[in-house]
């Protein structure tokens, strides 16, 4: 009889847990992954969410040089931030100097007049080292703010579909 009232107890924590982390989703910023000019984004997600995480320098091309495009990228009035700087993959997982990481906030500098003060790895893979180097400039966004935000993706290419985000 005990073991049926501690599962039963067990299996009701789990709901609740479950059901607090979908509330806490449900009403925490939704963000962006991946924007930069050379990845397509459909409008509807640079409108529905609440913060972008823009790449720097994508396949070989600056951000900043394309200044139509962050025109219109300050013009939806959301918060921006720093999504590595080419957006390769295990790009911070080596070592970086501070040099690297000027040359990517420079760049998002040029483009939208203000220097990014959060940071996110792409693919979430960093390096302690990088970890300490980063955390002296700005805030770092790793796995738990995936938890606890709908993070979205521009070409929807992360670990669950965009739909699914939608969902849960």
């Amino acid at each position: 009889m005990k073991i049926g009232v501690i599962l039963i107890f067990i299996i009701i924590v789990i709901i609740l847990l479950l059901a607090i982390l979908f509330l806490i989703r449900f009403f925490s910023e939704k963000q962006l992954d991946d924007v930069s000019p050379g990845v397509k984004c459909q409008e509807d997600l640079l409108k529905k969410v609440d913060k972008l995480f823009i790449v720097p320098k994508f396949n070989n091309k600056n951000i900043s040089e394309d200044k139509q495009w962050c025109e219109y990228i300050l013009s939806l009035n959301k918060k921006l931030a720093l999504h590595g700087f080419t957006h390769e993959y295990k790009e911070f997982s080596k070592d970086r100097d501070e040099k690297y990481l000027q040359k990517a906030a420079s760049i998002f500098k040029e483009c939208f007049n203000q220097p990014p003060n959060e940071f996110k790895p792409p693919y979430l893979i960093i390096s302690k080292n990088n970890k300490k180097l980063i955390k002296k400039n700005m805030k770092l966004d790793l796995f738990f703010n995936q938890i606890f935000h709908k993070v979205y993706h521009c070409n929807d290419t992360g670990k669950f579909s965009n739909k699914f985000i939608d969902w849960f």
